[in-house]
């Protein structure tokens, strides 16, 4: 039995791939607060909602999917009722194995995942990293939940903060990167909208190409890249404008940042 605590977005679409995967809906259980949200995820999933403690006591994998200032209250409610045969998963920003061992019992195996939003549409990159408790097994338990929305990497705790800055982060930076090109599409003189699906396309494009051809991004900006030509003309500005140092700089920010929260 799996059980789900906290059925938001990422939760629900935790939900949404394990059952296109072939788990049984009789296999998964979820928690919510709301009890019209879940209500409405019964509904849609066909998947029972209980209370925290019978999560708990019903499930061998227990996924974390409350927001971090939730994390507190959620660990002294389980406390009492997970055991060390349990395996607990949490998807948390910020809060290590660590932290969430001390407030359980003694023995716990804790997982940690760092997954991004394109879970939404089965396309999330995930980072998986053991606690003190974790075996080879607890592992393979958690990559399974996560390969059914997308892909699965096994790395350090100690390299999750760079994760959450680079792939965790990662879809708002090119979110960003789109508005910012449709901005300058409309300042060319096209429509929103043209410029938007222009945009949109070939961002998605260019990740196939990387994804599918296995080919370095320099060799296929190159390819893209004519002497003299548009392309260069472009990447001039952009170095110019030192956006390559900005990147480095924002990430960075970012990865001392999933450090303080850490801390806090």
């Amino acid at each position: 039995m799996i059980a789900v605590i906290g059925a938001g977005k990422m939760g629900e679409a935790l939900v949404s791939g394990l059952l296109k995967a072939g788990t049984s809906p009789d296999d998964l259980i979820i928690t919510e607060r709301y009890e019209e949200r879940a209500h409405e995820l019964s509904q849609r999933y066909g998947v029972k909602s209980v209370s925290n403690a019978d999560a708990a006591n019903q499930a061998e994998t227990i996924v974390l999917a409350v927001k971090p200032q939730d994390m507190e209250a959620l660990l002294a409610e389980l406390a009492p009722v997970v055991t060390p045969d349990r395996l607990i998963v949490t998807i948390a920003a910020g809060i290590t194995t660590a932290a969430i061992e001390r407030r359980l019992a003694a023995g716990v195996p804790v997982v940690r995942v760092m997954p991004n939003t394109p879970a939404l549409v089965g396309e999330a990159m995930s980072a998986v990293a053991p606690g003190a408790h974790a075996s080879a097994e607890h592992l393979d338990r958690a990559e399974a939940l996560f390969r059914p929305v997308g892909r699965v990497v096994r790395l350090p705790e100690s390299q999750l903060d760079a994760v959450t800055a680079l792939s965790g982060s990662g879809p708002a930076y090119v979110f960003y990167l789109v508005e910012a090109m449709t901005d300058a599409g409309i300042l060319l003189g096209l429509p929103r909208a043209v410029a938007h699906e222009l945009i949109v396309q070939t961002v998605y494009g260019a990740a196939v190409m990387l994804r599918e051809t296995g080919e370095h991004p320099v060799a296929l900006r190159e390819a893209v890249t004519s002497p003299a030509g548009t392309t260069i003309s472009a990447i001039r500005e952009l170095e110019n404008h030192g956006v390559r140092a900005a990147f480095l700089a924002a990430l960075e920010a970012a990865r001392d940042r999933s450090r303080e929260l850490a801390g806090e």
